[in-house]
């Protein structure tokens, strides 16, 4: 399996997990820490606080179309549905991966602004010393 089919299959299994708040798979699907942005923050967190945030959050995401960036870093844009809210929310969030989990969820209100942050990402991986992106 090349890296770039690794990292699908990596986003593709958050998806699911999230959507099913499986806390156990979703402790598993992530490194330790775990690099997250959204509208409350950015910062690591560990795979524990990872699956506490699914189940506050009670998030559920459709993945609408997929962007490569490298071997390592996938933006999906996608329709967001928290259960207090009505409607779904357009979003789209830059994921990274390493050794089949993800890594890094950075959520962005566009998929313009995620894609410039990816973008800019991994021209700034590839000027680092032993960094892939």
């Amino acid at each position: 399996m090349s890296a770039h089919e690794e990292t699908e299959r990596a986003v593709a299994r958050w998806h699911e997990i999230v959507n099913a708040a499986d806390l156990d798979a979703a402790r598993e699907a992530v490194s330790d820490p775990i690099v997250v942005n959204g509208p409350k923050g950015a910062g690591s967190i560990s795979p524990a606080e990872f699956a506490e945030w699914i189940t506050r959050s009670g998030i559920h995401l459709s993945p609408r179309s997929y962007h490569p960036v490298s071997e390592h870093v996938l933006v999906v844009e996608q329709d967001a549905r928290w259960p207090q809210d009505g409607p779904a929310t357009r979003v789209a969030t830059v994921f990274r991966t390493h050794g089949g989990r993800v890594s890094a969820a950075l959520r962005f209100p566009t998929l313009a602004e995620a894609l410039e942050f990816a973008f800019l990402y991994r021209e700034m991986a590839v000027t680092e010393p032993g960094t892939a992106a």
